[in-house]
This record gives C-alpha cells, structure tokens and sequence, in this order.
C-alpha cells in the first residue's frame, strides 16, 4: 500500500464537472493498493499517517499533526503509484490491486478515518477526477507499507 501525503491549505476532487469533495487545511492523500494488501497493513498505514507531526508551531518547526491543527482528509484513490516502468514506454499497472478487493481496501480507509473523528471527503473509486489543491510548503511525504512492515 502507498500513501502520497500532501500537506495543503485546501483541495478539492471533481468528478463529471461535480465537486464531490472537498477539505481545508490538511491532507490530500492519493492511495495505492497492491494484491498483497489487507485490512492490517491498512490501520498500520492509517494509524502512521495521521500520527506524522508535519505542521509547523509557533517556531516554524514541523510538530503539530493533524489532530493539532483540526485538519481535514480528503482521500483519492489512485492505482497509478503502482505503475511499473521498467520496461518499454508504456507503465504496466500489473502491480496494482484488482478493482473488487482494491476498492474495498479504499472505503475501509475512508470508514476508518470516519470512525478516527477527523473531517474526511474524498474522490469516487475508478472515476475520471479531477484535483485541485493549494499545497501547503510543499510538503509531501510518501508512506510505503513494502519499506516499513513487510
């Protein structure tokens, strides 16, 4: 499983011309589900995530998380960060989770950020969006469950 973490002032998801979700400052996180993944990897995932200390204090140093400053998720599925470009100029996405059990792993991620009391909006599994989003330094950090738990 990938998270691509940015820290943002505000960010939005549309899909079909429709904002289906929106946040102000928080997270945009773009998701990655492999065919290895499972429910463990994702609450380990989730848990490191909205522990990361990325907001800056009153001496600009990043310290604060997102339960510090009342952040906002918005969460985006994204089977493109398992692209695999070694061969060729065209990416095989072989590495990425199947549709069924990929976008079951998505909406467990979204419940359990719910269930965790933070304000969460995020984009439509498998659907054309659109993202718009102020990024906040930039500030972006890159969670990968193979180079931490496996």
């Amino acid at each position: 499983m990938k998270f691509v973490i940015q820290r943002v002032r505000t960010a939005s998801v549309t899909v079909q011309n429709e904002i289906v979700g929106n946040i102000g400052k928080g997270f945009l996180v773009f998701i990655g589900i492999s065919n290895s993944d499972t429910a463990d990897i994702a609450d380990k995932m989730i848990k490191k995530m909205l522990g990361l200390r990325i907001f800056e204090d009153e001496q600009e140093r990043t310290n604060l998380s997102l339960t510090d400053v009342q952040g906002e998720l918005l969460l985006v599925s994204q089977f493109t960060l398992y692209a695999d470009c070694k061969k060729g100029n065209r990416p095989s996405f072989i590495n990425a989770g199947a549709p069924d059990m990929a976008e079951e792993l998505y909406e467990y991620i979204i419940q359990k950020c719910k269930d965790a009391n933070f304000p969460v909006a995020a984009g439509i599994f498998g659907a054309d969006m659109k993202i718009q989003l102020e990024n906040d330094g930039p500030f972006t950090i890159i969670l990968d469950s193979d180079e931490m738990w496996k």
